[in-house]
């Protein structure tokens, strides 16, 4: 009877930590013997129903120990052989299952801002019903290939946090910022959630690891700040008086980095409202003629004959005429109304008449 058991069937020692494995021959030789090791269960499925089901040990293949063989004899084969498919299904847990991605586009409800949510972390699995598994999941995925098995559960994860996360953030329950502090109220709905799904094909994600929710870098940069300009805008009182603030924090930088004092002090009162401040830098020292930089002092022009005098002569000395308040830029000589402080042609301030 040696000729009775001239095959053995078992998990490769390559695939062992494959989730499911499927023999790669459909007919099954009668009195071959499987071997189911620890940790696995074995399946005989036809037609997408399960002819037989074995546990850790080994089995020889035939009608007399799996009755639900009886009906698969190929008679083809001489009888020689089970036309069925043969499935390894692991019971123990796998861990270290990536999922990840996009979650959605929502709406923070605190700032009203459109913010992209994302997911990225590990998950462990485990098999509770190896039949529901195999016939649940046949013409879904390739369970010939360990990948599409593990990639499906992690698609069906993914679904199932948008769900989750979403709706809790929509709700007011877990705030956009600050999503890690309520890690442990996640992870326990999600896995409700997800394996409330997952049952139906026999599978358990029995635990999380190691995963975190969270915005997309623009988003996040955009929501920080909002946040920062509304609470400064609760400290100042009103956003009249941040803008202000602001304004005159601008100003001390652009003083700082060179600008003009008396301007900018000026330009720091108006924003703050507080006159103090403007009148001191408005009583700071003006430069005269006579100190101007340029060793220059301003000049005023005839309307007539077009005679340049000094700024305080009151009429032309070449035709009498009276002179007007027009005046003469240090700088580049362009005629300059009485009224301007700077050169509207080169930039260069003006003081006195």
């Amino acid at each position: 009877m040696a000729w009775l058991e001239r095959e053995f069937i078992a998990v490769p020692d390559s695939r062992k930590n494959q989730l499911v494995y499927k023999w790669p021959d459909a007919n099954i030789r009668r009195f071959s013997r499987v071997i189911v090791n620890s940790g696995e269960v074995a399946l005989f499925v036809h037609t997408g129903q399960v002819a037989g089901l074995m546990t850790p040990g080994k089995h020889r293949v035939d009608a007399t120990e799996l009755p639900g063989l009886g009906a698969l004899l190929d008679v083809l084969s001489g009888g020689n052989a089970y036309r069925a498919e043969l499935y390894f299904v692991g019971t123990r847990e796998y861990p270290g299952n990536k999922f990840g991605g996009r979650l959605d586009d929502i709406v923070d409800p605190r700032s009203e801002q459109i913010v992209t949510l994302r997911v990225f972390g590990e998950y462990a699995l485990t098999v509770r019903d190896p039949a529901a598994l195999v016939t649940g999941l046949i013409g879904t995925v390739d369970l010939a290939d360990p990948d599409q098995v593990t990639a499906w559960c992690s698609e069906l994860l993914l679904r199932s946090m948008r769900i989750a996360v979403t709706s809790g953030i929509t709700k007011g329950r877990w705030p956009v910022l600050g999503l890690s502090a309520h890690m442990p109220e996640i992870d326990t709905e999600v896995l409700s959630v997800t394996n409330q799904q997952l049952r139906r094909y026999g599978l358990l994600i029995t635990r999380m690891g190691n995963f975190d929710v969270n915005l997309a870098p623009e988003d996040a940069d955009r929501l920080k700040r909002l946040a920062k300009d509304t609470r400064y805008i609760e400290l100042a009182g009103g956003f009249g008086q941040y803008a202000a603030g602001e304004l005159a924090i601008g100003a001390g930088q652009g003083m700082a980095h060179g600008g003009d004092s008396a301007l900018g002090g000026a330009f720091l009162g108006a924003g703050l409202g507080l006159g103090a401040v403007h009148q001191q830098f408005a009583a700071q020292p003006r430069h005269s003629p006579a100190g101007d930089a340029a060793g220059r002092q301003h000049t005023v022009a005839c309307a007539r004959c077009r005679a340049v005098h000094p700024a305080a002569t009151s009429f032309c000395t070449s035709c009498g005429e009276r002179l007007s308040a027009e005046r003469r830029c240090t700088g580049c000589g362009a005629d300059l109304p009485a009224d301007v402080r700077f050169c509207g042609t080169c930039g260069t301030r003006s003081t006195g008449r």
